[in-house]
């Protein structure tokens, strides 16, 4: 059973941190603007070996991490990391 006064505080289009009582679709890391699938190998890998959690967010879609600055992950997101890159290369505005 859940607790309905629970809450996650996820990161805005701002990016500033705000709370839900909704859980984050999407993680992503703070330090290197990056965001991704929340089964994602690379950070998962980074999270067992005992980093990357101090700099970890979470947001609520994938347009919300995109608003906030972040870049797809090209180990989980490889398609979506092309795409952003060819646009950027370009000096286009990518959106998902």
């Amino acid at each position: 059973m859940t607790d309905p006064a629970k809450t996650y505080t996820l990161t805005g289009a701002d990016g500033r941190p705000h709370q839900s009582r909704a859980k984050g679709l999407w993680g992503g890391h703070g330090g290197t603007k990056i965001y991704g699938r929340m089964d994602c190998p690379t950070a998962l890998r980074a999270i067992a070996r005992g980093g990357y959690t101090h700099d970890r967010v979470f947001f609520a879609d994938e347009a919300t991490a995109v608003a906030a600055g972040y870049r797809p992950c090209c180990a989980c997101c490889h398609d979506k990391y092309v795409a952003w890159k060819i646009a950027r290369q370009n000096g286009q505005r990518w959106t998902p």
